[in-house]
């Protein structure tokens, strides 16, 4: 293994969950090391998506350094051009030599691993260690406050890079929380009428402010051609059912760690295609950002110092909310 670094002192914060206790707890650790082809990256800010939520309630029954969502500094890499460099960082570790990373799909590697989800350490922490083929440099004009939000962004353009989304479709995004509001604001980006529904006035607003249609379910019953679920509940699988026309599509973005009992009937009556939906591309989420093409500070709730970081948790946990940064205190 390679080290850190010397003259660094430990101990690290780190939040940290441990499934068997279902609890959360800020740590003090080692400094983490990286082996070849990793680099080491000192974060700045991090955020808190459902999935972490979700985590906590049992989901993958996930051990370890908790978080996904993060801008940071390479500190230490074998490629030498990283070093210096703020960057984002894609979630899954790939094998690279599986049958699907073969075939060019290292998302779904055999043995895959996801930053803290499943099987490697997370972002809540003051350092990360990350495989060199996962970052992405961020644009000079691009905040931290805004590369914050690419992984989630690059996961709302996915929706386009799975659907053919014709000009005349209605695209209805179900849930107006800030995987919602940024899976609108990525199609809408492209040139689609979109319209957010939810049952949040205040949230709604937001959406109308970027540019958006916003109502309530009820009032688009049949009328859609593309229903993209953003709820983070089973229910929002009968909400897309019941407003997604004949033949329409429905893409499922949402991650719970239980579902509950569907009646899935519409499915066959309506002829629906139903598409799975996680991770996206992170090129063009960092362009959008860098044109100013997707409002990210409106979508934030507010941002905790690390040393707070479970009064943070508590805080994205509660209904309603918005999306909750850590400031790690690394002063990009």
């Amino acid at each position: 293994m390679a080290a850190a670094g010397k003259g660094r002192v430990p101990p690290v914060r780190a939040l940290v969950f441990d499934a068997d206790l279902a609890a959360l707890k800020v740590a003090d650790l080692p400094i983490p090391t990286r082996e070849k082809g990793q680099a080491l990256i000192r974060v700045a800010l991090a955020g808190i998506c459902d999935t972490d939520v979700e985590v906590t309630r049992g989901y993958l029954a996930y051990t370890g350094i908790m978080g996904h969502e993060f801008v940071g500094r390479v500190e230490d890499a074998d490629d030498a051009g990283l070093i210096g460099k703020r960057v984002v960082g894609e979630i899954n570790i790939s094998c690279g030599e599986c049958r699907m990373c073969q075939s060019g799909n290292p998302r779904h590697c055999d043995n895959v691993k996801a930053m803290g989800i499943n099987g490697w350490p997370g972002c809540f922490a003051d350092y990360v260690v990350l495989p060199e083929r996962n970052l992405h440099i961020v644009p000079d004009s691009v905040t931290d406050r805004q590369a914050v939000f690419a992984e989630p962004l690059a996961a709302g353009l996915e929706v386009a890079e799975q659907v053919h989304i014709r000009p005349t479709d209605m695209v209805a995004v179900i849930g107006d929380g800030k995987l919602g509001l940024l899976t609108a604001q990525a199609i809408h980006a492209s040139g689609h009428r979109v319209v957010v529904l939810g049952k949040h006035l205040e949230k709604l607003g937001i959406a109308k402010s970027m540019g958006m249609e916003a109502a309530v379910a009820s009032d688009y019953a049949g009328r859609v051609d593309v229903a993209v679920d953003c709820t983070g509940s089973p229910s929002g699988m009968e909400t897309a059912m019941a407003i997604v026309r004949p033949k329409g599509v429905i893409v499922l973005k949402s991650t719970f760690h239980e579902g509950a009992p569907i009646n899935l009937t519409p499915i066959v009556r309506k002829e629906i295609a139903c598409i799975g939906s996680r991770c996206g591309p992170f090129p063009p989420a960092l362009r959008l950002l860098e044109m100013g093409a997707v409002a990210t500070e409106p979508l934030i709730d507010a941002v905790f110092p690390a040393d707070e970081a479970i009064r943070a948790f508590e805080r994205a946990r509660s209904h309603g909310s918005l999306k909750i940064l850590i400031d790690f205190g690394a002063g990009l």
